[in-house]
């Protein structure tokens, strides 16, 4: 599946879910899980937070096998996530690569709190820092929500070897999206 029929099918499966529509649940799906169990073709990649709100596979209306998810708290990208990515385009061969921000994201908000972070969350709200500096001065939640997964697409579409590769040899588009926690709704953000 080419990018663009993959798009089209993620957000025809999110406008489902929108309308209490779902309907990816196989009729069969004790068979569906034997035939999966034999191997994997996500035909896209999901890049996204992992706030328990944001399930890529029910906000697409998706079942097991359709897509390949990454997520970390605010998506943020590090070595273990990208190899995970590169997996995904250079051995299952998925063409589409979405960063799925999200609204009231609480690593965005905490990024933008600043101050001292207990443990690991540091590694969280560090990369989100990019994203506070280019939206300007005193930026909303949301405004850095959008910016972040813009940056975080445009540097995994420039990432060196695998991924700028496979783009540019068009055999796979990165694009940023935010999700709406209220409506339900994906919006892309820079077709």
């Amino acid at each position: 599946m080419n990018a663009e029929a993959a798009l089209e099918r993620l957000l025809a499966g999110n406008k489902r879910f929108m309308f209490g529509k779902s309907e990816q649940t196989p009729e069969h799906p004790i068979i569906e899980r034997f035939r999966l169990a034999q191997g994997q073709e996500p035909f896209a990649i999901i890049l996204s937070c992992s706030d328990s709100r944001v399930s890529p596979e029910i906000v697409f209306d998706e079942w097991l096998g359709d897509l390949f998810v990454v997520r970390t708290a605010g998506h943020v990208v590090d070595d273990v996530a990208l190899g995970s990515i590169e997996y995904a385009v250079e051995h299952l061969h998925s063409s589409l690569l979405l960063v799925l921000g999200h609204e009231r994201c609480g690593a965005v908000t905490a990024a933008l709190e600043g101050g001292h972070s207990r443990g690991h969350i540091h590694a969280v709200t560090m990369p989100i820092w990019n994203a506070i500096d280019e939206c300007g001065n005193k930026p909303t939640v949301d405004e850095v929500v959008r910016m972040h997964a813009r940056l975080t697409a445009k540097e995994l579409a420039s990432s060196r070897p695998v991924l700028a590769r496979a783009v540019r040899r068009h055999e796979l588009v990165v694009l940023a999206a935010r999700y709406d926690l209220e409506s339900g709704k994906v919006k892309v953000l820079d077709e």
